[in-house]
């Protein structure tokens, strides 16, 4: 099914009895995708002609369902057997957010999910983090082990010197207190990049 009939279906729920394959096809091309117009911002949504604050409810909704569904995958499964799982949700989660987030997946002694934290929101390019935020944070959920994962909004996952550091700087802090960092993700809209897999950790 093209993307623009499935937006018309989600469309058709918010605004009955209306040809709104006009609407769809236009929300598809000024945002790109069907993923791209459910993850863009409510006030985004709301610039466009034709949507009012039922339609862009209704894509907030099915938003929030795609991301449900997508972490549903993730429970109760050891998080390093279920890697595709992982990198589906982050990339559903972050990759198309207009500002850097931070997240944390504390996992217990067998590697299952116990909490998905976003820790910190920045900027365009930056995301302040603190070592010592995320360890105690860790301790407090009884965190055996965590994955680091943030996003660039520029669509390139690459870390960058900066981003290396800190996972550096986080490793250490966790190691002190026998808390492993498994993995650090990067996650855009071009793709994703592991740590791991790139010998950065």
């Amino acid at each position: 099914m093209p993307d623009y009939e499935l937006m018309e279906l989600v469309l058709f729920a918010a605004i009955p009895r209306r040809d709104v394959k006009p609407l769809a096809k236009q929300l598809i091309a000024q945002f790109g995708s069907f993923a791209e117009v459910i993850a863009a911002p409510h006030a985004r949504l709301r610039e466009v002609p034709g949507i009012g604050e039922s339609v862009a409810t209704q894509l907030k909704i099915v938003e929030a369902a795609a991301l449900r569904l997508a972490k549903t995958e993730l429970l109760n499964k050891p998080a390093l057997s279920s890697w595709g799982a992982l990198v589906d949700y982050c990339t559903a989660a972050m990759a198309r957010s207009p500002r850097e987030e931070f997240r944390i997946l504390f996992l217990d002694r067998k590697n299952i999910l116990i909490a998905d934290e976003v820790l910190a929101r920045g900027t365009i390019d930056h995301t302040p983090v603190y070592p010592r935020e995320i360890v105690k944070r860790a301790l407090e959920l009884g965190a055996s082990a965590i994955i680091l994962v943030h996003n660039h909004p520029s669509g390139d996952p690459t870390p960058s010197r900066a981003d290396i550091d800190m996972t550096r700087d986080v490793a250490n802090a966790a190691k002190a207190l026998n808390i492993s960092v498994h993995d650090h993700l990067v996650v855009g809209r071009s793709g994703h990049a592991s740590f791991k897999s790139l010998g950065l950790i």
